[in-house]
């Protein structure tokens, strides 16, 4: 770890310990990490490491996995994500989730699109649906690319404003945590340049956390960086020092591109 003082910003997200178990192969073992509010954390590491593993854990996508279990602990300002008696949609909405492949209902248009997790929890009130369908496409940077088309297909726009739209959907019901694994795999160059200048100034909302395997994605948009391989937690700290100066050997060697 460093020996700057990175302990004096507040953590938001905290593990202990966690595992994800497979019935009894552990995707990844015994991580602990501390996630910092409003501030990127990039998930590095070769495919198969755990990173998408680790990511879901946070949060309870595992609940839907047949076979899988958690175990240690998570924690979202200080209360347990794994509590029995708290309900998963109320953790998925203080913990957002963009997936890999944009994940818009196609069929439906961009303002239900945008709108859909508050109608699934019984809001109804036209003008507050409006308010936020128009916030969350701003916040997004789509609003002055649709806002005269609201009511087209979702699936009628290119990849690059599908993944955004993804975006305004996850930022619609207002999350603490944004989870983004690898946001931009599937889009060109320009659509992932607006998707990193997106999430730089999300930050100044939400906490997020990208997988990625892009490295130069990771060094341009973080502020702290986890290397995972196999299943372990390597290496955690500021980006900075992990590109340029990382405390393990394994770090160095696949941020040099020796491996992965």
């Amino acid at each position: 770890m460093t020996t700057e003082k990175i302990n004096e910003q507040k953590i938001r997200l905290q593990t202990k310990d966690l595992t994800v178990w497979y019935g009894q192969t552990p995707g990844v073992k015994d991580i602990s990490l501390d996630i910092y509010d409003k501030k990127v954390t990039a998930f590095i590491g070769p495919s198969g490491c755990g990173k998408t593993t680790f990511l879901r854990a946070l949060n309870r996508m595992h609940d839907l996995t047949r076979g899988a279990r958690v175990t240690g602990k998570a924690l979202i300002d200080g209360q347990d994500i794994y509590d029995p008696k708290l309900d998963p949609v109320i953790i998925r909405r203080k913990i957002g989730m963009v997936f890999q492949k944009p994940t818009p209902f196609p069929t439906m248009s961009i303002y239900d699109n945008v709108v859909a997790g508050l109608k699934l929890v019984g809001i109804r009130d036209r003008k507050l649906l409006d308010e936020v369908c128009e916030r969350s496409l701003k916040q997004a940077a789509l609003w002055e690319e649709v806002k005269d088309r609201l009511k087209s297909p979702g699936g009628s726009l290119s990849g690059g404003q599908q993944q955004r739209l993804s975006i305004a959907r996850a930022l619609a019901v207002e999350p603490e945590v944004l989870l983004m694994d690898e946001p931009t795999s599937s889009l060109d160059p320009q659509s992932t340049t607006r998707i990193e200048e997106l999430i730089g100034e999300l930050k100044e909302q939400v906490t997020i956390i990208i997988v990625t395997h892009n490295m130069q994605q990771a060094s341009r948009v973080s502020d702290y960086t986890a290397f995972f391989y196999i299943g372990d937690l390597i290496e955690f700290d500021k980006t900075t020092k992990i590109f340029t100066n990382p405390d393990q050997k394994r770090t160095e060697e696949y941020i040099t591109g020796q491996f992965g």
